[in-house]
């Protein structure tokens, strides 16, 4: 137990505090955000620009090819300060050139796609605007993570969301969607601007620090970046398959709001990997290290999962109340995706990052699309019989799978890794 006081006064110590701060902050402004846009824009309107955002958001994890996760794990192998620095600017020069033709794309698309809405392609062309200045940012918060400087990582998100709230709220009130657009793409423009420090001293002649750029260190990227779009597919796919196979909206609401708690404590153990990422990948071949932070880390998340079940499984019925009474006859389920919910907080969390420290984004990928093969034939076979309980089953057993397939990975990557 000593040892775990440890880890957690050491995340602490990393400014884990602020991170995980940061990381509330962020989902209750996001919240007022949301709140404050369906109260200014009518719903016609807004529903329409949230269709254009749900697309942009889509295409977000693929700025810079993911260039800024490679910058992350791969600066946390150099010693010297100034070849990540070197790093940094290779980075920068390359993440911009490739958010440039993503935009020309998006603006492509948006002019000849024949959306079903009128003004989609427009607003998508407008919305691409925040390529550039979204991976500007993700490169300053990056950078912090990789000088331990969580503080000033954390403080990045705090800032953004409250410009955002204050933006959205004045546009929108003068220019109800519209406005809403040049919130969103004014917000991390703004926020960059009080960064131009960490980028006038680019020198982009500079060589990239050979041999650590080669096509693993672009592979990595991509790699990851789908890994981010498959997951948030993964976790789309039951509601999707609710509306497919069952056919009632009410079904898909109750399972929206039924997974709602569970899913939201995914936030976490990124958090925590949020935190400690640059700290493991330095210490990555360190085994006796990286032994203890896994021991550690699996009995905290165990003590949270149990605590988390226990209150589920004795107020279950209230909590689902609580969104609406005709919920409480799925309280079996809730427990059922509560467990699965587990298997991430406990597993896949730990071991998915893990698996990136040592390189290996390609095995998240294929273990995540793996999963989603096995989502839809179970879902095909369980809900028709089981109904909304049958999606559950097939997630509580799919969470446990992937988070469970993610450590036998990580431990046959990682003794080749450090045998090599």
């Amino acid at each position: 137990m000593s040892d775990l006081k440890d880890y957690i006064y050491d995340f602490l110590g990393r400014s884990g505090a602020y991170v995980l701060l940061a990381t509330v902050i962020s989902r209750v402004l996001s919240f007022t955000t949301s709140l404050v846009t369906i109260k200014l824009i009518p719903n016609k309107e807004l529903g329409e620009v949230l269709y254009a955002w749900n697309i942009i958001l889509f295409l977000f994890p693929f700025i810079g090819l993911g260039l800024h996760q490679s910058y992350i794990r791969y600066g946390a192998l150099l010693k010297s300060i100034s070849n990540k620095n070197i790093l940094f600017d290779y980075v920068i020069k390359k993440g911009i050139i490739i958010c440039f033709w993503l935009t020309i794309l998006v603006n492509l698309l948006g002019i000849a796609f024949p959306f079903n809405f009128k003004y989609t392609g427009t607003y998508i062309c407008f919305m691409s605007l925040l390529f550039i200045p979204n991976f500007l940012i993700e490169m300053v918060k990056a950078k912090f993570r990789l000088n331990f400087e969580n503080k000033s990582y954390a403080i990045i998100d705090i800032k953004l969301n409250i410009l955002l709230v204050l933006l959205v709220s004045l546009f929108s009130y003068f220019f109800k969607e519209i406005g809403y657009i040049i919130a969103l793409i004014s917000a991390p423009t703004i926020v960059l601007l009080f960064h131009i420090d960490s980028f006038l001293n680019i020198r982009l002649r500079n060589r990239p620090p050979y041999p650590l750029i080669d096509h693993n260190f672009w592979k990595f990227g991509i790699f990851t970046s789908l890994s981010n779009v498959v997951t948030t597919f993964l976790f789309s796919i039951d509601i999707l398959s609710i509306g497919y196979f069952m056919e009632l909206s009410e079904k898909i609401t109750a399972l929206k709001y039924i997974t709602l708690i569970p899913y939201s404590l995914f936030f976490l153990p990124r958090v925590f990997m949020a935190t400690d990422f640059v700290s493991v990948t330095e210490n990555i071949e360190n085994k006796k290290y990286v032994c203890n932070y896994i021991r550690n880390y699996i009995q905290l998340f165990s003590i949270i999962s149990i605590v988390f079940l226990g209150i589920v499984a004795y107020f279950g019925s209230y909590i689902l109340a609580f969104f609406d009474t005709s919920f409480i006859i799925y309280r079996e389920t809730l427990f059922i995706i509560s467990f699965g919910a587990a298997g991430v907080l406990i597993l896949r969390g730990l071991f998915g990052n893990l698996l990136s420290s040592i390189g290996k984004a390609t095995s998240n990928y294929l273990i995540l699309m793996t999963a989603i093969f096995i989502n839809i034939v179970s879902n095909y076979l369980l809900i028709p019989k089981l109904g909304i309980k049958g999606a559950a089953i097939t997630s509580a057993i799919l969470l446990w799978l992937t988070g469970l397939a993610s450590c036998f990975a990580f431990f046959y990557h990682y003794k080749k890794y450090t045998n090599a």
